[in-house]
């Protein structure tokens, strides 16, 4: 529910979308399993985008059914290796990463390393709030009996709501070196908490965080605005089942170009994302 009296919960959702670093006026920990017939759908996903290692992993629950995934691009080692299954099979709390399978072990610790940015906005009927965690990730992945020390920037997405039965967006997330030397992470989105301002578009530059102008993606998601984007390993997966019809593509690679607000890359590395889902 939203925080506060009733009287203060009508007033922030008819002042929405917003946008703050502070307590947001939706409190995710409090929303009911079902609001009518919306199921509450709540997420974490931790992205990790360096030179040598790209990896990510999540935990998806649509009314408490959970999903687990996650993805390792090992860049120096030419290795790409993915898992999603229907539990919950990745450890993803506060501070810590762990999971394994196909030949992987991940033991990860996160430390915040920026801004946190927290969005509340209609979605449908519905408010829905999000919240991006600017992360430095370290600890070591095992890939076929060989250690791989990892130590990167990286990017958390805590995410919950009633989203609409119908529900698109383009995403891409990534860190990287700006022309000037600065570390830069961006978090940019078209589709959900994507208002003109108080969205959800960010670029972090040494950990400050500044909203961006809207941003339009490619439909092969070769870039997004001026920010370019090559394709080097990429998930993929279409889920058809009872009530949800999840079809998404995850591609790992690099980037080039000028992020929204005139941040131009050294280099960068993360993600595009297309997700087309009814729940």
């Amino acid at each position: 529910m939203l925080g506060g009296s009733e009287g203060s919960r009508m007033d922030a959702v008819e002042t929405l979308p917003w946008r703050g670093t502070g307590e947001a006026p939706l409190d995710p920990a409090r929303l009911p399993r079902m609001r009518g017939l919306r199921p509450l759908k709540r997420w974490r996903y931790v992205g990790v985008y360096g030179g040598r290692v790209q990896l990510c992993a999540g935990v998806v629950r649509i009314a408490g059914a959970p999903q687990s995934f996650w993805a390792v691009h090992h860049r120096d080692g030419g290795v790409f290796r993915e898992r999603t299954v229907l539990r919950k099979a990745v450890g993803l709390d506060d501070g810590t990463v762990r999971f394994h399978g196909r030949g992987v072990t991940a033991e990860l610790k996160l430390v915040p390393a920026g801004e946190r940015v927290a969005v509340v906005s209609r979605h449908g009927a519905h408010p829905v709030w999000t919240r991006k965690t600017p992360l430095r990730v370290t600890g070591e992945l095992t890939i076929d009996g060989v250690a791989v020390p990892v130590d990167a920037p990286g990017l958390q997405d805590d995410s919950a709501g009633h989203h609409a039965r119908v529900t698109r967006w383009s995403w891409s997330a990534g860190c990287g070196t700006a022309a000037d030397g600065g570390a830069v992470t961006w978090n940019l989105v078209d589709g959900l908490h994507d208002a003109a301002t108080s969205s959800e578009r960010t670029v972090w530059v040494d950990g400050v965080a500044r909203e961006v102008p809207p941003v339009a993606f490619a439909p092969d998601l070769s870039s997004a605005g001026d920010l370019r984007f090559e394709v080097e390993a990429e998930r993929a997966r279409h889920d058809r089942l009872l009530v949800v019809d999840s079809a998404y593509r995850q591609p790992f690679g690099t980037f080039t170009g000028t992020l929204p607000g005139g941040v131009v890359l050294r280099e960068g590395y993360g993600v595009m994302e297309r997700h087309d889902v009814r729940w």
